[in-house]
């Protein structure tokens, strides 16, 4: 697989007119821009990033909801080798948004990026070991592919008979209708996750009424919104002693989380600051949650308690059953009349948006392989999908994990397994499936103790029924070290000859040249460097 320019990355043509690269990322987000650079660092120059929307970002460049930003610490936000001079704790959605752009063009991701390019099917191709993929803009063939689509991507949309024929606007917060004159408006806000507790207090005070449909209250923790001097970027001892501080406070309520019987003084924290915020009692018992701490998704906020404790706003403990002209209806019988609806109903985090379109050795599409489990190994890499890595896979992330912090390990992870794959000689690698049940069964022992699993509620972190498909049950730090170092013989490696004479050519590790030794028939598998 012979090197091309940096850039010119997936330009290459194939005999049969098809476009080539050595690696394809799908989606420019977060974690597609990270992808892009970690190959270019590792020498992987033959990339091309394929991105159905006008422009990079991912997330940050679709949610536009008023007050849209992050709920994790700005300096453990960002990738390691990118640094920004933050001016706040914790970053909004535009910082966001130009620091990715920032750092793409920085780079030279944006001459790899192919914009307005979506994947309709990608098929693994056993006879060539390469994927081949029809995309909107045609076909294209790559030796390895990283899902890089992220996991806030497909709206949850709820079914609400008599919504489709509200006469007012109705839209999600995570594609915010701007056009849609709000003020002074009845507006009926469903749900009260992330996204609500993030726009409602910017929304509260020109709106004329907000009815608030609730169907299960959330732990809301404080929020240190402090401002961050410029001083601070300025002294590298300073910045990363204060990175570090943040780092350790996220880690110690991950123990928490992981031995519930710790989770008290925590809850307590919780609960008064809901105290402090809300002082009529009877709202403050419709905001206090019926489940253990850490169940669901964290939420820290200054603002949204006291939003709700304004005049023109009313919580509804309810979850919304019908919409009837402009009412809005919940399931205890109250009824709001409305101008607007806005669903904040959050993402269907557990789904993985191509699922659906990748095929694998047996040409049966991912969705139908995750059926009835998600597994990957390392929330990475799925048996019988070979050169495929997914990031942020399942069971990779928790309740206080950076995923930038994340990305970068499982990036490590693959540029190592990509490199060693190019050197060895070999054209396909594949986990085991031994090794991926292992490491799945020992992530789903470890989930049945934490938080995750028996605060005695229903969250996006259960993909499936009963099945927690969201989260690493260990620390960060323990992450980061199983992703450290690519294990090769947890992978089954084959060659085709005509692909393996085309291969870079380096120095072999013994292992994999004793491998190698021991099998020379053309095509034929073997698990892993011995």
């Amino acid at each position: 697989m012979a090197e091309r320019a940096a850039d010119g990355g997936g330009r290459g043509t194939a005999g049969g007119g098809e476009d080539t690269a050595e690696v394809l990322v799908i989606g420019a987000g977060l974690s597609g821009v990270a992808a892009a650079i970690a190959l270019r660092r590792a020498g992987i120059t033959d990339v091309a990033v394929l991105e159905k929307s006008a422009e990079i970002g991912g997330t940050w460049r679709d949610t536009t909801y008023p007050g849209c930003g992050c709920d994790v610490p700005a300096l453990l936000y960002e990738y390691s080798f990118a640094p920004r001079a933050w001016d706040r704790c914790f970053a909004d959605r535009r910082d966001i948004l130009d620091y990715l752009r920032a750092t793409a063009a920085t780079h030279g991701v944006d001459k790899a990026v192919r914009h307005g390019v979506e994947v309709l099917e990608a098929r693994w191709d056993a006879g060539s070991h390469r994927w081949r993929l029809r995309t909107t803009a045609g076909a294209r063939t790559a030796r390895a592919v990283i899902v890089a689509t992220g996991l806030w991507h497909r709206l949850r949309h709820p079914r609400i008979p008599g919504l489709d024929a509200f006469p007012g606007p109705v839209f999600h917060s995570a594609r915010w209708d701007h056009e849609a004159d709000l003020t002074g408006r009845r507006i009926a806000v469903v749900g009260s996750g992330a996204s609500a507790v993030q726009f409602l207090p910017e929304l509260q005070p020109a709106a004329g009424h907000i009815d608030v449909f609730q169907s299960t209250p959330h732990w809301v923790l404080p929020r240190p919104g402090y401002a961050l001097p410029p001083a601070l970027h300025r002294h590298a001892v300073l910045r990363r002693a204060l990175r570090g501080q943040q780092y350790w406070t996220q880690e110690a309520v991950g123990v928490l989380l992981r031995h519930p019987r710790l989770l008290r003084p925590l809850e307590a924290a919780a609960r008064l600051h809901l105290h402090r915020s809300v002082p009529d009692p009877a709202l403050r018992r419709m905001l206090t949650p019926g489940y253990r701490i850490g169940g669901r998704r964290l939420i820290a906020s200054d603002t949204y308690y006291p939003a709700l404790t304004r005049p023109n706003v009313r919580l509804h403990p309810t979850r919304v059953t019908a919409v009837e002209g402009r009412d809005v209806i919940g399931a205890d019988g109250t009824r709001a009349r409305a101008d607007a609806v806005i669903l904040a109903t959050g993402y269907q985090v557990g789904d993985l948006p191509l699922a659906h379109r990748l095929y694998g050795t047996d040409g049966i599409a991912l969705a139908r392989t995750w059926a009835r489990d998600r597994r990957a190994y390392l929330g990475t890499s799925v048996s019988g999908y070979p050169n495929l890595f997914l990031l942020t896979g399942p069971n990779l992330l928790s309740g206080i994990t950076s995923v930038p912090m994340a990305v970068e390990a499982q990036l490590r992870y693959v540029t190592s397994a990509l490199t060693r794959l190019r050197t060895g000689g070999y054209t396909a690698l594949d986990i085991r499936p031994d090794v991926q049940e292992a490491h799945c069964a020992a992530v789903h022992a470890a989930l049945q103790s934490t938080v995750y699993n028996t605060a005695g509620c229903s969250s996006y972190y259960f993909g499936l029924p009963g099945v927690n498909t969201f989260c690493w049950p260990w620390s960060t730090g323990r992450l980061v070290k199983r992703l450290r170092a690519f294990a090769p013989d947890a992978y089954t490696w084959s060659t085709v000859p005509e692909a393996a004479d085309r291969a870079v050519t380096g120095p072999k590790p013994a292992a994999e040249a004793e491998a190698e030794h021991c099998s020379k028939s053309p095509g034929r598998t073997y698990p892993g460097p011995m």
